[in-house]
């Protein structure tokens, strides 16, 4: 039976993407980690993992489903995960409708036997990844912020050697 890699989360507009971007190139060294791609940075909501066609449709059925409000992220903490060797920009205070959104599709997915970590929601943007030495993380002086309407669908793809995104379904958030 073919899987997919999959998960739920939120697509950052192009805009945001290529300040981000910028912004990195500026706050870290550039032999520091792998940069992620900005086509690939976005803002995972709860991981699936390999899931078979049956069960990625269910969980896409579930989704649909979904009626919630839409809100506004702002985007203004860094930080480094030594141990996974992740470098992430996140939130000082995410917004009730984010966590709201992640809860439910993570309790959608576990009940449809999606692993879900142990570990609470933490909202983030993977920026570097590899990032195994100390680093110093740039001051507490960013902020980016978009409005977020909709929430997506997507797989997780390696290509050559690298991973992409693939945008599958995306549903609305209401206002």
């Amino acid at each position: 039976m073919q899987t997919r890699r999959l998960f739920f989360g939120v697509a950052l507009p192009d805009a945001l993407q290529q300040q981000i971007v910028s912004w990195r190139a500026q706050a870290f060294p550039a032999d520091i980690g792998y940069p992620v791609a900005a086509a690939n940075l976005h803002l995972t909501l709860a991981f699936l993992g390999d899931v078979h066609t049956e069960k990625a449709t269910a969980l896409s059925q579930l989704a649909a489903r979904i009626r919630q409000p839409g809100f506004s992220l702002t985007l203004n903490d860094a930080g480094h995960w030594p141990r996974p060797g992740v470098v992430w920009l996140g939130t000082r205070q995410a917004p009730r409708g984010l966590l709201q959104l992640a809860a439910l599709l993570r309790s959608q997915a576990a009940r449809n036997g999606c692993h879900q970590s142990p570990q609470p929601f933490h909202p983030h943007i993977t920026l570097l990844r590899g990032v195994t030495q100390p680093l110093s993380l740039p001051p507490r002086d960013f902020s980016f912020s978009c409005d977020i309407t909709q929430f997506s669908l997507f797989q997780s793809m390696q290509t050559q050697g690298r991973t992409r995104y693939h945008l599958l379904d995306s549903w609305p958030l209401s206002e």
